[in-house]
């Protein structure tokens, strides 16, 4: 498996710095936070989306995906999803990124059923642009649809190859899902995984990986059983806690920790 880590870890930060962090600490790629306030965005012009590629050829990182944030469960009109998906898409296929991350973002005043039919509708319109851009959309296990079992609700319908899933083991385990429970829905969808840690269900601010109380070893351990091959991100949530300590100095510790539960899964 590669290893990659988010940008949200290190919001703000210049590309060749974030391409810097990556190649001296053994990363493999680098996850793209595409939010206004971050380097790389929609709203990059051409020129600064060709640097942006240039810079990561040079480097020898790979993009892994831009994590977005249209909500393709959210109650409202397709219109404006549809577009924010369509501007990701543009994005990724213009960097050469092969993965854009959307959320679920069903709202409370939704049954499950509407939350689902929504979310299908869109990704399914929204398929046959990732198709001709070449680019997969990824749904994050994540809020209104916490779980595999969620997520493989919306995915069923769509049917579609340009249309995956992006496993965050943080709100599988807040949902009561075992690993085993997560693979066995996703797997046919599976884009890449995101890991990280925390201390409690009550305390989600980001800790070292391996110093909380997710279950890594069990996720890689599933993973290489079944003969999985792809990407682990490191998703430190750095833009939502302040106070946590800064992420380069955790990333050679966290690569070694990643390594070691892939050696002990071998």
């Amino acid at each position: 498996m590669k290893l990659a880590f988010s940008t949200l870890g290190v919001p703000g930060l210049p590309l060749p710095d974030v391409l810097r962090l990556a190649s001296a600490h053994g990363y493999h790629g680098v996850e793209l936070r595409a939010h206004p306030e971050e380097p790389v965005h929609p709203g990059l012009p051409p020129a600064e989306r060709a640097d942006a590629a240039a810079a990561f050829k040079a480097s020898g990182v790979e993009l892994l995906g831009l994590a977005g944030y249209a909500r393709v469960a959210a109650p409202g009109d397709d219109g404006p999803v549809l577009e924010e998906i369509r501007a990701l898409l543009e994005l990724a296929r213009d960097l050469g990124a092969p993965y854009v991350r959307v959320f679920p973002g069903g709202g409370t005043d939704q049954s499950p059923e509407e939350a689902d039919a929504t979310a299908a509708r869109r990704l399914g319109t929204a398929a046959e642009d990732a198709a001709a851009l070449g680019v997969r959309i990824l749904l994050e296990t994540h809020d209104s649809h916490r779980t595999g079992a969620d997520v493989i609700r919306v995915l069923g319908p769509v049917g579609h190859g340009s249309v995956g899933a992006l496993w965050d083991v943080m709100h599988t385990w807040l949902g009561g899902e075992e690993p085993s429970q997560t693979y066995a829905a996703l797997a046919p969808h599976l884009g890449y995984v995101q890991v990280k840690d925390i201390a409690s269900a009550e305390d989600t601010s980001p800790l070292a990986l391996g110093a909380g109380v997710l279950p890594l070893g069990e996720v890689v351990e599933v993973l290489s059983r079944h003969g999985w091959d792809g990407w682990l991100c490191w998703e430190y949530e750095k833009r939502w806690y302040e106070a946590a300590p800064p992420l380069p100095e955790l990333l050679n510790a966290g690569r070694r920790h990643l390594a070691r539960l892939l050696n002990e899964s071998a």
